[in-house]
């Protein structure tokens, strides 16, 4: 599921850059509205980053943040107690909000708001 809306955000940032346009089903533009394709990418980028530091981190924040899974789905996907599931989504999502913030500047302050997905 990341991949496609990944790809999907790709595509429409080269649409917005002048690239060609097509037709694309109303389920495709219902995936990921094209004002949220910046955020997006700048997500899927930290979250490359942090899978590199901690993969377990990185698959939590996959299952929750694209999959759209529980704390005890993902717990039971990774096989682990939904304590852990928990505090590793914690930590995860403080160290993604540092990460972005300092990337990204203000833009992420919305986040910080609880406007953000994560």
């Amino acid at each position: 599921m990341r991949r496609v809306l990944v790809d999907y955000a790709r595509k429409q940032q080269r649409i917005r850059r002048g690239g060609t346009q097509k037709r694309v089903s109303l389920d495709e533009v219902l995936l990921v509205a094209p004002e949220r394709t910046d955020e997006l990418l700048a997500v899927h980028g930290a979250l490359s980053r942090l899978e590199k530091l901690d993969p377990r981190q990185g698959r939590i924040v996959e299952l929750r943040y694209f999959g759209g899974l529980t704390m005890d789905e993902t717990a039971e996907v990774l096989h682990v107690s939904s304590k852990t599931v928990m505090r590793e989504w914690n930590i995860a999502k403080a160290w993604l909000y540092g990460e972005l913030k300092e990337r990204q500047g203000d833009d992420a302050r919305g986040m910080e708001q609880g406007e953000g997905a994560i």
